[in-house]
């Protein structure tokens, strides 16, 4: 009977009933919708890490603080035992979409038909294992992004990638035909240039590459013994990094052509063990099953587990700044509901005060007035809510389907914008909840201003 009576009372004035729920459907629409913008860019943020750095990443103790400084220090030697070790578990086994060795490695890279150098940032891949890490999209968020142009192949260390920034610096613009790069000025020259004709004769013979119109450089860089080492590498294309730092330093190659340059002939390491999930929600699982893999192969006093979160801190920067964007959306929304809702259910006391003198003279409880107004506010904010949050769900699939595209933070090129309105039944229900539970509370304040009516003077209220 509560909330029949409730509900009549919400009809007697249909305009600013209606208007209440209009005000309320909107919160509900603007939290909802921009949540599962950000439950998208989280998405996106996340597999943009895992693609490159995979899930967990396993490193020689000290080497995450320290191998920056020395990093053939802090490298693992056996490297190839502890990949079978994970691959061949039975448990770990099947989680596992990719495990791969990786190399990090700094040097100078030179052109020396321009005599230009710079110095660059290396990483050696395994080429088969890199893309099939690029091709993870657990939360599909890539579907409608084109497919990236194969890099690196398997079976031709001596090819690589670079970023834009450093083709332009080393002149590589035309051969690779990059646009909208500006034209290089001609060098003042002073000084005679210091001779390089002799440098690209370090290199190992067998680092040579086969004849190529491709564009080469020479990557010089220290091996573990100190010695220079330069090799060769012939540059397939170019690929945008998103950040200008990085951009003008990257260098991408074979993981085996990493190999040489900073161990020559000696013993081949590696950096660190990549490993890549099939579903990110297997992580803490999966990293508390390889600490038990290690110490049961007492390799626990030399190997050290990471996630993504760490290696990449831009991520957890990302999501917070979005997530504080959020609650401050969420907190602007409940206020403008809380006071729209304050507003309707003053008025409706001020026209309701000789009813409410009628009701009470008639034996009904100061109680039961403030139950029957708070139960108002909450029936207009479960409607609003309900409104808004079914316009939610159309309006995102509206818009998924309008191609509309977006380059996020760190990204080099436009990527597909949506909001993921699937899977994330938590925020529909918490927004519901969230905008119902404030329409409640905001008739608490008229309602008990009803409550504490005199019967005589509601009685004589016109």
């Amino acid at each position: 009977m509560l909330f029949k009576i409730a509900f009549r009372n919400i009809l007697r004035n249909r305009r600013r009933s209606a208007m209440t729920l209009l005000a309320i459907a909107v919160g509900s629409l603007s939290i909802v919708l921009f949540g599962e913008f950000v439950a998208f860019v989280r998405a996106g943020l996340e597999t943009n890490a895992v693609q490159k750095v995979g899930h967990l990443t396993v490193f020689r103790k000290g080497y995450f603080d320290y191998g920056a400084g020395n990093p053939t220090a802090f490298a693992i030697d056996d490297y190839e035992d502890v990949i079978r070790m994970i691959e061949e578990d039975p448990q770990l086994g099947p989680a596992v979409n990719v495990v791969t060795p990786t190399i990090a490695l700094t040097g100078i890279a030179g052109n020396f038909d321009l005599d230009t150098s710079k110095t660059f940032l290396g990483a050696g891949y395994v080429p088969g294992d890199r893309d099939r890490m690029r091709r993870w999209d657990e939360h599909g968020v890539n579907r409608r992004r084109a497919r990236e142009e194969r890099s690196l192949v398997d079976d031709d260390e001596s090819v690589g990638v670079v970023g834009v920034g450093l083709a332009r610096v080393l002149g590589l613009c035309e051969r690779l035909k990059i646009a909208d790069c500006p034209p290089r000025p001609a060098p003042v020259t002073t000084t005679p240039p210091p001779p390089t004709a002799d440098l690209p004769s370090l290199a190992p013979e067998d680092g040579a590459a086969s004849p190529s119109t491709e564009p080469r450089i020479e990557l010089l860089a220290a091996t573990a013994g100190g010695a220079p080492n330069v090799m060769s590498l012939r540059v397939a294309r170019a690929e945008a990094q998103g950040v200008r730092e990085l951009d003008e330093n990257a260098v991408v190659m074979h993981f085996g052509l990493a190999q040489k340059l900073l161990y020559g002939r000696g013993q081949r390491k590696a950096d660190a063990v990549v490993v890549q999930l099939r579903r990110t929600e297997d992580m803490p699982w999966a990293r508390a099953r390889l600490a038990t893999l290690f110490a049961a192969h007492h390799l626990d006093d030399r190997l050290e587990i990471r996630d993504f979160a760490d290696r990449e801190p831009f991520y957890g920067q990302a999501v917070g700044m979005f997530g504080a964007i959020f609650l401050f959306i969420s907190f602007i929304m409940g206020v403008i509901v809380l006071f729209t809702v304050v507003n309707t259910m003053g008025m409706s006391v001020v026209e309701r005060t000789s009813e409410i003198g009628t009701a009470r003279a008639m034996g009904l409880q100061r109680a039961g007035v403030r139950r029957l107004f708070v139960v108002e506010g909450a029936l207009l904010g479960a409607g609003g809510a309900t409104i808004g949050v079914a316009l939610a769900q159309l309006s995102a699939f509206v818009f998924n389907r309008s191609g509309a595209t977006w380059t996020p933070p760190s990204a080099a090129a436009p990527v597909p914008l949506e909001v993921l309105a699937s899977g994330h039944p938590g925020l529909l229900v918490g927004a519901w909840l969230l905008l119902a539970v404030v329409a409640a509370l905001a008739a608490v304040v008229p309602a008990n201003r009803a409550a504490r009516l005199e019967v005589v003077d509601a009685l004589r209220h016109v």
